[in-house]
């Protein structure tokens, strides 16, 4: 996916960023919480992830210098 692109139109994190909290006991937000950072967590470890493979890909196919193969 380019991430230059736009994020598509319904994304989850953002249908979450603009629902109602009022209804939601201690508890329930709590969960709410506990899940949020569980899945901060995992986006972060695929970001990571994600930039060790583009620099190894990068490092790859970098031209060597003088153009010596």
């Amino acid at each position: 996916m380019d991430e230059d692109l736009p994020r598509p139109k319904g994304d989850n994190a953002g249908k979450l960023a603009t629902e109602p909290l009022d209804s939601y006991s201690l508890a329930e937000l709590d969960q709410r919480v506990a899940q949020l950072e569980a899945e901060i967590a995992r986006v972060k470890a695929h970001q990571a992830k994600a930039a060790a493979h583009r620099l190894a890909a990068e490092a790859f196919f970098k031209p060597s210098p003088g153009g010596q193969p």
